[in-house]
This record gives structure tokens, sequence and C-alpha cells, in this order.
């Protein structure tokens, strides 16, 4: 795989996983909009992993407590801010991980990658950013998370399965209408991606060493590499904008996207 290749699949998977503008869209419109090869599942793999490591060293604080916690959840208690958080994230992965399995069983996955539905989605799913945005209160914080938020916010990450609408805004824009200021709502979502990124690497990977030799293995180590520093830039400058910036700029260019996916499609 040409190395051109693999920068531009890292750079644009990195700087776009975390932003609420849909990494997996973009990632399905690469091959098709610059008329190269599919990068493949191992190199998806790879970028996804790169990413992983990015959420998991800027929210080190707060996942610390939670892998320390698991034990005690293990055992079945949830009675420090560790484990409570470590059971609040299970809890939240757990309708994507469901509803994602079911589509690769059908088939339906494959069904939803055409640039018709990532315009749609881009769009519809933008617009609904901007609403719960700009309507949504600003009451709640990410410590008052509840079991009930965990699973509201795990069946609106559901809806990230189509592919242009964007796990973490999906999920921002659920925060944002339970009451979430737009700082907490983006932590939150940073914070859920971990299980849910986990959880599809290990299925797609389980996968892709199967077909891999050493060239893809070495080809993947490249593009983690470089989607950990997208993906770590991208979400540190995110999460400063936050204090003084709303979603507007994303939502703007959501719109322009997807009119200019549409155009494409339908002509």
């Amino acid at each position: 795989m040409a190395l051109f290749h693999i920068f531009l699949v890292a750079i644009v998977q990195g700087i776009t996983e975390f932003l609420p503008i849909s990494s997996s869209g973009h990632l399905i419109l690469l091959p098709n909009l610059l008329h190269i090869p599919d990068q493949g599942q191992i190199i998806d793999v790879a970028v996804h992993v790169g990413t992983l490591f990015a959420v998991i060293i800027y929210f080190w604080s707060d996942l610390r407590g939670a892998i320390f916690g698991l034990p005690r959840l293990f055992m079945g208690r949830a009675d420090t801010p560790g484990a409570r958080l470590a059971l609040l994230l299970i809890v939240s992965a757990v309708p994507v991980m469901v509803a994602g399995l079911l589509l690769k069983i059908t088939g339906l996955n494959d069904a939803l990658r055409s640039i018709t539905v990532i315009g749609w989605a881009t769009l519809i799913f933008g617009v609904l950013l901007y609403w719960a945005d700009q309507t949504g209160k600003t009451v709640r914080t990410s410590e008052g998370w509840t079991l009930r938020d965990a699973i509201l916010l795990g069946m609106w990450q559901v809806i990230a399965l189509i592919p242009g609408t964007s796990r973490s805004g999906i999920t921002i824009t659920g925060a944002r209408v339970m009451g979430f200021a737009r700082e907490d709502a983006a932590r939150l979502s940073m914070l859920m991606s971990v299980p849910t990124i986990i959880a599809s690497g290990v299925l797609l990977g389980a996968e892709a060493a199967m077909t891999a030799d050493m060239g893809l293995i070495r080809d993947g180590a490249i593009a983690a590499a470089l989607a950990f520093v997208a993906a770590l830039l991208a979400l540190s400058l995110m999460m400063r904008l936050l204090r003084s910036v709303s979603f507007t700029p994303y939502v703007i260019y959501r719109m322009v996207l997807g009119v200019v996916l549409l155009v494409i499609a339908y002509s």
C-alpha cells in the first residue's frame, strides 16, 4: 500500500473520529471520491486503534479510575466512582454492539455504505445537532451521569451505525438534549467511544488477522501511529474550543459536505 494512501487514511480518520462530522463516512468516501483502492479492513482497524489510544491518553484521569474499578465491578460492586464509571461505559456500549452485530450478520451494513446515505445522514443529523446545541439546556455535568443516561445515550449511539451520522455527533446531540453542557456532552461522548472502539476492533481485527501478512502489519502500524497523533491534536483542539465556541462550525461543515455529496449522488 502506498505511503501517501496510508497517510491520507490515517489523517482523515484521526481528525474526524472525535469531531462530530463522521469518520466512517469520510473513510467510505475517500476511495470513491479520489478513485483510489479501498484501504481494506486491516487499515481500518489500525487507524481505529490509533484513535483509541489518543482518547485513552487524553482522558486518562477518568479512564484510569474506570480500569481500576473493573475488579470491583466484576465482583458485583459499583460502590466506587471508578467502578460506577466502568459500569456506565459498559452499559452505554451494549446497544450499539448488539445492533452492529445484527447489521453485520444480515449484511445491511454493506447496503448502507453509499454516497446517497452518507449525504442525507450528514445533512439530517447535522441539523439535529444544531437544534440540540442551540435549544438544549446547560444544567448538567458529566459527574451527574446516571444509569438511565447511559442507557439512553447508548440508544442514541446506535443511530451512528448509519454512515455519515457521526458517533461523536449523535451522542453529543443526545447529551445536549438531556441538558448536559457542551464540554460535558463532548466528554461523555469521548469516554463512550472507548468500549465501542474496543468492541469493533476486536470483531474486525479477528477477521483481518486471518488475511494479514508482514507488509499489511507494517502498513497498519504506520497508520495507527499517524491516526494517534492526528486524533490527539484534533481532540485537544475541539475540547479547548468548546469552552468558547458552539458546535455550529461543525454543523456548517456538515451542511456543505452533505450538499456536495448529494449533488454527486444524484448527478
